[in-house]
């Protein structure tokens, strides 16, 4: 069991341990200073937060006891200026993995022990001593904090900022498409670095040359070479010479144990067609807490998930007054993970480098006001990398307006990976491709005369066929029963999964036909 205050962790030897563990590396850090407390000091308090640490088996990996400033105490221009830290985008780490496969690169995995304590701070903090190790000597003097510690709002961007400057010093050059993506390039070897808070995966050309980057960490920050890449962000890894398989087992498993629903009969679907979800359908439910915890945890599934991303929205629409009407489709989107908690993202070692994407809208779907969902799957290869469902922000007047919509975001999402693909000094094998199944946006993409039926279209959407025109993409009709961005824009019968995703690209690629597969076993 995990304690909740200080008092049970000090019961337990193995919690004290990892107490004293934490506040060695706080003084080892020179983290803070004791200083006299005088009034004019904005006092922030601290806690201890515990944790077990577990392997992606369940086993406990090991007891974790961190010191947390209450970051809800700082006065801002008094404590702290700005806040805002990147973290690496899931589409970026997608890309990353799959030029990693494609090329046999090894890819590692790093974790920096106490990374916020190693940002130095540039505000005058001051926090109360750490309760259990107050300083006998002076107990009623402060600690004047010199390094970050988790809590503080600045505390991510101190670290960020910290690693971020090393890295350039040594030759990396930071991403202008992903702040958390750093590239080097030397005649000996290419090198990519992601950063996910104190996460962080290295792969490269030359497994010499990475061994080398790990070791330069190590000697400036306090780190643990995890060896190669497993287990990541709640995201399983499993290589095999066909690719690399992407999976949430584990974390699905927890999630339908936290609610009770581990022995849940199976469904074939995320949501059900009918009756459709509405915001008064049903009674308000007497604690709405459980329903928007759990459907927090489903948005978290959307790394390894898109076949859920349209119901893991749908229900996230109702999140201020729940009804009994939406507890029900959360369970049946529980009991859908329940009966297919082993699928994931398939990653295969074959596939040509080259986009296509889907792009589709479900003109006035939602029925309490008629706003159109749009839904895109973009691919790299054969393995999906990008992909979204969400409401438009206007009411479409035409099914025409809200396909073309959903190809404006669609374009926007292309635009930004082909930039970023180039930036990681690759180009695609042929022009990518956007598939979409209505004829009206279709023309309209490559038509350059402005129809007057069509003006009511808002002309920043038109940016769509200038790029076609420029030949950046192309915008091609494909039939309805092919359009596998139904997944993300409306409720399906069936679900759309494929067991075996090599036969699936051989079968694509002899018929000449973009492959199908989005989730598979």
């Amino acid at each position: 069991m995990e304690p909740s205050t200080i008092t049970q962790a000090l019961r337990d030897p193995d919690w004290r341990s990892a107490m004293l563990a934490e506040f060695d590396a706080l003084h080892r850090n020179n983290t803070w200073e004791l200083v006299g407390r005088s009034s004019a000091q904005n006092l922030v308090g601290c806690k201890w937060v515990f944790r077990i640490k577990r392997n992606p088996d369940g086993s406990i990996d090991r007891y974790k006891a961190r010191l947390v400033a209450k970051g809800f105490h700082q006065r801002p221009g008094c404590d702290y200026t700005e806040t805002f830290s990147p973290v690496v985008k899931p589409v970026t780490i997608r890309i990353i993995l799959a030029l990693a496969v494609r090329q046999g690169w090894s890819v590692r995995q790093l974790d920096v022990n106490n990374a916020f304590l190693q940002g130095t701070l540039n505000e005058e903090v001051y926090m109360a001593q750490p309760p259990g190790f107050v300083n006998k000597s002076f107990p009623d003097h402060v600690c004047r904090l010199k390094k970050a510690l988790y809590g503080l709002k600045q505390a991510p961007r101190a670290w960020y900022m910290e690693l971020r400057v090393f890295l350039l010093s040594i030759g990396f050059v930071n991403s202008t498409a992903d702040a958390s993506l750093f590239i080097q390039r030397t005649p000996r070897a290419t090198l990519y670095l992601l950063v996910y808070v104190d996460d962080i995966i290295v792969t490269g050309s030359s497994s010499t040359e990475l061994s080398r980057l790990i070791a330069t960490l190590a000697a400036r920050f306090s780190l643990k070479d995890l060896d190669y890449l497993n287990y990541f962000l709640g995201v399983e890894v499993i290589p095999s010479a066909a690719g690399m398989f992407l999976s949430q087992r584990k974390y699905i498993t927890d999630l339908l144990q936290k609610s009770g629903m581990t022995e849940a009969k199976p469904a074939s679907t995320p949501i059900t067609a009918t009756p459709p979800l509405l915001k008064n359908s049903g009674d308000p439910l007497p604690s709405p807490t459980e329903y928007r915890a759990l459907v927090g945890s489903l948005q978290y599934l959307s790394l390894t998930r898109p076949d859920i991303a349209f119901a893991t929205n749908k229900l996230a629409q109702f999140m201020q007054n729940p009804s009994t009407m939406h507890w029900l489709a959360l369970k049946r989107l529980l009991r859908y993970l329940a009966g297919s908690c082993d699928k994931g993202i398939f990653i295969s070692a074959t596939a040509p480098l080259n986009f296509h994407a889907y792009s589709d809208a479900d003109w006035a779907g939602d029925k309490d006001d008629y706003i159109s969902t749009t839904g895109y799957l973009l691919y790299l290869g054969d393995t999906p990398i990008s992909w979204s469902s969400r409401k438009q922000r206007s009411v479409a007047r035409s099914s025409t307006e809200a396909e073309y919509k959903a190809l404006a975001d669609t374009a926007s999402e292309l635009l930004w990976v082909l930039s970023l693909f180039t930036e990681l000094g690759h180009t695609p094998t042929a022009g990518p491709v956007i598939y979409c199944d209505n004829l009206g946006a279709t023309h309209l993409s490559a038509n350059p005369v402005f129809h007057s039926r069509m003006k009511h279209i808002a002309l920043a959407y038109h940016f769509v066929r200038e790029n076609v025109q420029r030949g950046r993409f192309r915008v091609s009709f494909v039939s309805t029963n092919d359009q596998l961005a139904d997944i993300l824009t409306k409720p399906l019968l069936r679900p759309r999964c494929h067991i075996d995703p090599i036969q699936d690209a051989k079968t694509a690629a002899e018929n000449n036909i973009p492959p199908k597969i989005y989730a598979v076993a």
